[in-house]
């Protein structure tokens, strides 16, 4: 996947970033495509393919206990948290995306690593495929962006940009 409008410019530059991909299992006709598309925009602003790491988890649920553990490593500059939940009859499906999202966010605070949240929450099967697109419209494309920038954001807060 190549960003159509042939535009690059706006990505952020990641090639001095080690970045974590979480990818839940569950879903994984749209969790694969999300990947795909972290990962392509993540090379095409430059990260090696040495500094992705890919971490599969069972489900959407796993998902922040397994980035709060990557970036417990402190090899992280951020992590793309990638999942689909659809919903269903039952209200399971309010009840874990809201665990996910905020436990994204506790991990994210607590660690202090950026964790972008790309778990796509959608009512049909056909929603979520739209939103795994194979274009710039994937959420993962974008959600490996937001890591990206986050990344610069904290190192531009510490100083440690004046450092590299």
């Amino acid at each position: 996947m190549r960003p159509t409008d042939g535009a690059t410019h706006d990505l952020p530059d990641a090639s001095a970033l080690r970045l974590a991909l979480v990818v839940s299992r569950f879903n994984g006709d749209v969790t694969t495509r999300l990947r795909e598309g972290a990962v392509e925009a993540l090379t095409v602003a430059g990260a090696p393919a040495e500094s992705i790491e890919t971490f599969e988890v069972p489900g959407a649920f796993e998902i922040p206990f397994a980035a709060r553990a990557a970036a417990s490593t402190g090899r992280f500059d951020a992590i793309v948290c990638l999942g689909c939940l659809i919903r269903g009859e039952t209200p399971h499906f309010d009840v874990i995306a809201n665990a996910v999202a905020h436990g994204i966010m506790a991990a994210a605070s607590e660690s202090g690593v950026p964790m972008a949240l790309g778990v796509l929450t959608t009512n049909t099967p056909e929603q979520a495929l739209e939103r795994a697109a194979m274009d710039r419209t994937n959420k993962g494309w974008e959600a490996a962006v937001a890591a990206v920038e986050m990344a610069h954001l904290v190192r531009r807060l510490t100083g440690a940009d004046e450092a590299s």
